[in-house]
């Protein structure tokens, strides 16, 4: 089991860009595949980009692609989510999440609130 924290969430201008971390605590020594997804508005909660423990071949859902860049750092424990020219439709609350490779999602943050609003 990974404990997984979130931050750098908070109000954006359209354009703009955040950046969010993730930070594991707990048994970080496993090989943990890493992922972010979000959650808005009266919607469901949907995948945004997920990293592999080697940091190779990271994949992105296709409304994020270009705008979105996922990154871990093993030696902090903690993956990045830089987002740049964001939009009012990316406002949600953001989660991380951690696996063994091959498993399904069964780490999860608190989740940090990104709103883009002028």
């Amino acid at each position: 089991q990974v404990q997984l924290v979130e931050s750098g969430g908070g109000l954006v201008q359209p354009g703009g860009s955040l950046s969010l971390s993730c930070t594991a605590s707990g048994r970080t020594s496993s090989r943990y595949t890493r992922g972010w997804f979000r959650q808005g508005p009266g919607k469901e909660r949907e995948f945004v980009a997920t990293i592999s423990w080697s940091g190779g071949a990271p994949s992105y859902a296709p409304f994020v692609k270009g705008r979105f860049t996922i990154s871990r750092d093993n030696a902090k424990n903690t993956v990045y989510l830089q987002m740049n020219s964001l939009k009012p439709e990316d406002t949600a609350v953001y989660y991380c999440a951690a696996k063994p490779a091959g498993n399904n999602w069964g780490n999860w943050g608190q989740g940090t609130q990104v709103t883009v609003s002028s």
